[in-house]
């Protein structure tokens, strides 16, 4: 950045570093050969995570249309990330689970998150690199959204342009 530059605020920089962040991670994906995946994905894998779940459990949760979940499932079922099955107590329900590939997606994601804080963690040393955590602990619950990122629940934005 050049000294006539004016400072570039916090909340600006937090919004490029996840954007970066989850590049960083798309990328990590692309070279592992499991494709066709981008972010907006990551919102119904996430819930997956946790546990089997159907497109209007996850629509529920994540305050989103049941059209809007099903679509992702659709390209995630194709792409060979989650398998749909019907429930053999109640036909007209459809549960979802993560199939290999996927959970090979979520360990490829992992290890690329793990090692970028690592990264940092070094390069910050651990008094700074706990304030940082302390600090985004405190924008997450100003926002109030702590309890969905623990719980995995975080809404896409509104605008995934």
């Amino acid at each position: 950045m050049s000294s006539s530059s004016p400072p570039v605020d916090l909340t600006t920089s937090l919004s490029h570093i996840g954007a970066a962040v989850d590049e960083h991670v798309l990328v990590a994906l692309r070279r592992a050969k499991l494709r066709g995946l981008r972010k907006g994905h990551g919102y119904v894998i996430q819930r997956l995570i946790v546990g089997p779940s159907t497109a209007s459990e996850i629509a529920d949760l994540l305050g989103v249309s049941q059209q809007a979940v099903s679509k992702t499932v659709g390209e995630l079922v194709s792409l060979g990330y989650v398998r749909q099955s019907v429930d053999r107590r109640d036909r007209r329900r459809r549960q979802l689970t993560l199939t290999a590939r996927g959970r090979r997606a979520v360990a490829v994601s992992a290890a690329a998150r793990a090692d970028l804080l690592r990264d940092i963690a070094e390069q910050a040393g651990e008094r700074r690199f706990a304030t940082v955590q302390a600090v985004l602990a405190i924008i997450a619950d100003t926002l109030g959204i702590a309890e969905q990122i623990a719980t995995r629940s975080v809404a896409p934005p509104l605008d995934q342009s």
